[in-house]
């Protein structure tokens, strides 16, 4: 008899109604080990048609029953070889068979995100909407589902441009692709059972302790009162070693009702702190005990701190300036939206072989992206779709209200979903929306305060494009650090020159505050621009140098990684409409760019390979000072010898003392073998990726 636990890791995608046959009421009724609530993916099964009549209800659907396609989700209609020019109304269908033994389990459906708004019906009857919030997650109870038999979801989807949400009507830089974008699941739990978990954790100034406090939401579904007991366990990810313990802690719950329950704090002594170089992971289990049965909840977070002290960052007490890369999702033109985790994947590494380590997104991102960024140390400022100068441009009060009410939904969805996420150290609030109107103040400050009450422990940021005159006179100056978007030489004429100007004048319009170059680069999106990716080479190069010169420059985000689809793109047709603007094209192939952002962003600035007078070779490498600049702690050198038909032959690996910004070291390489035909060197970081690559062709010293 398989375990509760063994049946969780059973369930393949797809696997639904198999392995649900597999779980009989014998393995729910007898376990020592407490239930870990089990998901379900819907991701086989579906069906799928468009509506442009725009049905309302199932029962309208019925003279159209016929026309359905079978499908996956995620799912777009909008990817290549679709629709992709149809915005409308969509059906998604799935019939599945529920077990009986669900007859005694709490079961809901959640949506990680459905773009723009779901209607969601089982068995012919409403369950739940979700109206204009395309990329945040939302979960419905199953009242009317029926043990032992088939059940129908009907999802209807509707991706119209709307004027009282977020992103308003047309006003935004990205696809409109409408569908189940990303995944479904089933969850399966007791009747009392723990929602979802709160974490923060904080270390001392010190580094020698930090504070635990974690917060479950428990929900009671039952018509009886409950008395339960929660207590919780804290141990490093993948570690065998014994738990730090929370609680016992009781909690009386009333029927139908819920209750937030803080276990206090507790101290972790030599804790290990979450970095992007080294992204240590801690597991929280929490355990209610109730009338009839344990449940258990598991939730990863990380330990650290990153705080704004006068016009620079730190991260756990260390100075840092940081450079990165923004990635447009859904600009794959056979997935859009609905991607793939090895497609989000591959997109990462290539961001971190960039020497990505601060990132930014104009919309909640796909749980799985960060995941990657929580695993594998990138820095994330995630943020409210609120986008473009026409979003609050001569706002009635009622649209004005309407506005500020969605932003604030969508906002509470995104912390509720991914405050444990150590990767997020920044809520964005807005993104060009014009920091000198008065409509716009408005929102950003509802906005902020919000964010403040949910989550305090984050910064708060707008990216602004009205810095160029009168900066003081622009919102951008009222949050925890100044961010500019700037397109000197594409959207904007001038050149390094002009950029300097414009810093110049941030800088003394907000004195003491860090600044952080939100976007800059190269879009290839006017007539009069000429194509050609030297052209982002040089803005990459040359903007970035004038950069360095301000030491209040605290953060660089070049945009962007990716050509990227969207609804306003000037090139390309249908699922290939885009703008021309990233180091790699919409299938990823790298452009020459990519190697001249990937030497800008490392946080190297010298790198000699040459033969020496010894014999053998030398390594000489200087870091930078600023932009990017942070020690280098845990660090290798590995080297490769090509010899014989141009194939590895020998090599090694060094570990390497912490080099500080500005620092310089020589390294001695001695191969063995006599016919070099070139020597590669990669400089390494503790997650394994290289930070610059140097290659000598022979033994001339020719590179």
């Amino acid at each position: 008899m398989q375990s509760r636990r063994q049946f969780l890791h059973a369930i393949s995608a797809g696997g639904c109604l198999a392995a649900a046959e597999r779980l009989t009421a014998k393995t729910l009724a007898n376990s020592d080990e407490p239930l870990t609530p089990y998901t379900i993916s819907l991701r086989d099964g579906w069906e799928f048609r468009m509506d442009p009549s725009a049905a309302q209800q199932p029962s309208d659907l019925l003279p159209q029953m016929s026309g359905w396609s079978s499908i996956q989700v995620p799912h777009t209609w909008q990817s290549l070889g679709r629709s992709p020019e149809y915005s409308g109304v969509a059906w998604y269908r799935l019939r599945f068979q529920a077990l009986a033994e669900w007859s005694s389990r709490h079961v809901r459906i959640e949506f990680e995100a459905v773009n723009h708004t779901a209607h969601v019906f089982l068995n012919g009857k409403p369950i739940g909407e979700h109206v204009g919030k395309g990329y945040t997650a939302f979960t419905f109870d199953l009242p009317q589902l029926k043990p032992a038999d088939e059940n129908t979801l009907l999802v209807r989807v509707d991706n119209r441009p709307q004027d009282r949400m977020l992103p308003r009507n047309k006003s935004y830089d990205w696809p409109d692709d409408g569908g189940i974008i990303r995944p479904v699941n089933l969850l399966i739990t007791p009747r009392v059972f723990i929602e979802r978990v709160e974490i923060d954790a904080v270390p001392d100034p010190t580094g020698v302790s930090a504070e635990i406090r974690i917060r479950a939401l428990v929900r009671n579904t039952s018509q009886q009162r409950q008395a339960t007991t929660l207590h919780a366990g804290i141990r490093q990810d993948g570690s065998a070693g014994e738990e730090l313990r929370l609680g016992p802690l009781s909690a009386s719950l009333e029927p139908d009702g819920c209750k937030l329950v803080d276990l206090g704090p507790v101290a972790l002594r030599n804790p290990a702190l979450w970095h992007f170089d080294t992204p240590h992971l801690y597991q929280a289990r929490v355990e209610l005990k109730s009338a009839s049965e344990i449940q258990e909840f598991a939730e990863h977070f990380g330990i650290r701190k990153f705080e704004v002290r006068g016009s620079a960052f730190y991260l756990n007490g260390e100075k840092v300036s940081l450079i990165g890369v923004e990635r447009m999702a859904g600009s794959h033109p056979e997935m859009g939206f609905a991607e793939t985790t090895e497609w989000i994947d591959s997109n990462h590494r290539d961001m971190k072989e960039l020497n990505c380590v601060f990132t930014r997104v104009h919309w909640p991102q796909d749980r799985r992206v960060l995941d990657f960024c929580d695993r594998h140390g990138i820095l994330m400022q995630q943020e409210v779709p609120a986008w473009g100068p026409e979003t609050f441009w001569k706002t009635s009060n009622e649209v004005q209200h309407a506005l500020e009410q969605n932003g604030l939904d969508q906002l509470r969805e995104m912390i509720q979903r991914d405050r444990n996420h150590p990767c997020i150290v920044v809520w964005g609030l807005c993104n060009e929306v014009d920091g000198k109107n008065p409509r716009t103040r408005q929102f950003a400050r509802t906005i902020s305060a919000e964010a403040r009450r949910l989550d305090a422990s984050r910064l708060q940021t707008y990216a602004s494009h009205t810095l160029a005159t009168d900066p003081a006179s622009d919102m951008a100056g009222e949050f925890d650090f100044v961010s500019t978007n700037e397109y000197y030489g594409s959207w904007t004429p001038g050149g390094p020159a002009d950029v300097e100007s414009h810093l110049d004048r941030i800088r003394k319009a907000f004195p003491g505050k860090p600044i952080v170059v939100s976007e800059y680069g190269w879009c290839e999106c006017q007539p009069a621009i000429m194509p050609g990716d030297e052209n982002r080479v040089f803005i990459v190069n040359s903007h970035t140098e004038v950069f360095r010169k301000f030491p209040e420059v605290a953060g660089a985000i070049y945009f962007d990684y990716d050509d990227y689809r969207t609804l306003v793109g000037d090139k390309g047709a249908g699922a290939l409409r885009q703008r021309v603007h990233g180091v790699v094209d919409l299938y990823g192939r790298r452009k020459p760019s990519f190697e001249a952002l990937r030497l800008q962003a490392s946080p190297v600035e010298r790198a000699i390979l040459r033969e020496s007078a010894e014999g053998g070779y030398e390594f000489e490498i200087g870091t930078r000072q600023q932009l990017p600049g942070y020690t280098l702690r845990g660090y290798s050198l590995r080297w490769l010898v090509y010899g014989y038909d141009d194939l590895p032959m020998e090599g090694g690996k060094t570990e390497l003392p912490d080099l500080h910004p500005g620092s310089s070291q020589t390294y001695k390489i001695k191969p063995s073998i006599p016919a070099v035909r070139r020597m590669v060197v990669d400089l390494l970081r503790p997650t394994g990726f290289s930070i610059i690559t140097v290659e000598c062709l022979d033994k001339a010293g020719r590179h």
